[in-house]
């Protein structure tokens, strides 16, 4: 009955099914683990921008990566503008995250002589790239600033390739490491992300506040894996029954047909006997 299971065409569907369904369910399990790791991203984020700031040094160190678990602390620095070492990072969106532009990066030395990676805000791009653009100048003498801490990009975590030969004084990554090298002096690990003051006239653009509040479709996009992983087995079932009824209707067509093909020739002899006018045999019940 069901042996056209055991056929190649079957065996085929039977074993493409029994892969994609763990395939399916370990995608599943991804985007879930994806979910879990938004809302817990979420919940960090807001944790540390209700936080009271402190001061950059209570957070960052010289020569020491700044723990994940402080990006998004807000802290206060106080300092003056090293301009002279004052880089743009290519590539980098604007608030409306369409406008294609720079971030500003400017050195702030601090008292002690160490200093931290400002990123002062958004500016368009110009009309030449290979120059270095009109950058707003940077306030001078002492200034105190508050900010959002972050960490060094790097191109395996952000997946921004590092390019080399860029213009003078165009970057691609933000990284305290290379700009200590670039300057000549101890750099804070991370970055400040200002915050404030405000710029004026609102250039270069600050960074606005990280989005903390969407989830993103991954518990969406887990369950439409799970239920694809259920519907195999069902669909299979589906269209096993199916080809057995279809198998079994096709029998009997057959058988039908066979039946009435060996009925054909005796209808033919009965129809000859009687245009001869001889009788025609008929087996008749013998009556009690």
């Amino acid at each position: 009955m069901y042996r056209f299971l055991l056929t190649r065409q079957w065996v085929i569907l039977t074993l493409l099914g029994l892969v994609l369904i763990p395939i399916m369910i370990k995608l599943g399990f991804w985007q879930f683990h994806r979910h879990q790791h938004k809302v817990a991203q979420n919940a960090q984020i807001a944790h540390n921008l209700a936080a009271t700031p402190v001061p950059v040094t209570e957070l960052a160190a010289v020569g020491r990566d700044l723990p994940h678990g402080d990006m998004w602390r807000r802290v206060t620095a106080t300092g003056t503008y090293d301009t002279a070492h004052e880089v743009v990072v290519r590539q980098r969106t604007a608030a409306d995250e369409q406008t294609i532009g720079y971030y500003v990066l400017t050195p702030l030395v601090l008292p002690n002589g160490d200093a931290v990676v400002v990123n002062r805000g958004w500016i368009a791009p110009g009309n030449d790239l290979t120059k270095f653009p009109d950058v707003p100048a940077a306030p001078k003498g002492t200034v105190t600033l508050t900010g959002r801490m972050m960490v060094d990009e790097t191109t395996a975590v952000s997946g921004i390739k590092d390019t080399k030969g860029l213009p003078p004084r165009q970057v691609m990554l933000i990284n305290s490491k290379q700009q200590a090298k670039r300057v000549g002096r101890p750099m804070l690990g991370g970055y400040i992300e200002q915050t404030a003051p405000e710029t004026k006239h609102n250039s270069p653009e600050l960074v606005p506040e990280p989005d903390h509040d969407s989830i993103g479709p991954h518990m969406a996009y887990a369950v439409q894996w799970w239920l694809f992983a259920a519907a195999v087995p069902v669909g299979w079932v589906v269209l096993v029954r199916r080809e057995r009824r279809d198998r079994a209707a096709a029998a009997a067509k057959e058988a039908e047909e066979s039946g009435e093909a060996a009925a054909a020739p005796e209808k033919a002899d009965d129809a000859e006997q009687a245009a001869a006018g001889e009788p025609v045999a008929r087996t008749a019940a013998t009556p009690e």
